[in-house]
């Protein structure tokens, strides 16, 4: 979205985006994004909201994106200037979650200890 100024603003947070950072496709602050279309052409305009993050075979890392609207999800590339203590957030969700119980958490850790 842009303002009065012409400058890109996201719509999510209000981050106002740095000028020559305009082709960029998320927030480089909340990482959220704005689903332009669908694979037929569509114009969508839900916000894409980063529900986690996943690693590359190159060793890059991307944000996983879910569509408020419509529910699709995508991966995009994070960029050098992404929020790197929301990029860990979202790469420590999972352990923060019931799905991973702190004492398999703890478990985990014990393992990997050098004796």
């Amino acid at each position: 979205m842009k303002d009065q100024n012409n400058s890109c603003v996201c719509p999510e947070c209000g981050w106002i985006l740095p000028e020559g950072r305009r082709h960029r496709n998320h927030c480089p602050n909340c990482l959220a994004g704005v689903h332009m279309e669908d694979s037929e052409g569509y114009d969508r305009g839900g916000i894409l909201e980063p529900i986690g993050v996943w690693v590359r075979k190159n060793g890059e890392w991307a944000v996983i994106h879910r569509c408020m609207r419509c529910g699709v999800i995508h991966s995009n590339r994070t960029a050098a200037d992404d929020n790197p203590m929301k990029l860990m957030a979202l790469a420590m969700r999972p352990f923060g979650s019931p799905a991973v119980p702190y004492e398999a958490i703890k478990e985990m850790v014990a393992s990997m200890e050098i004796y």
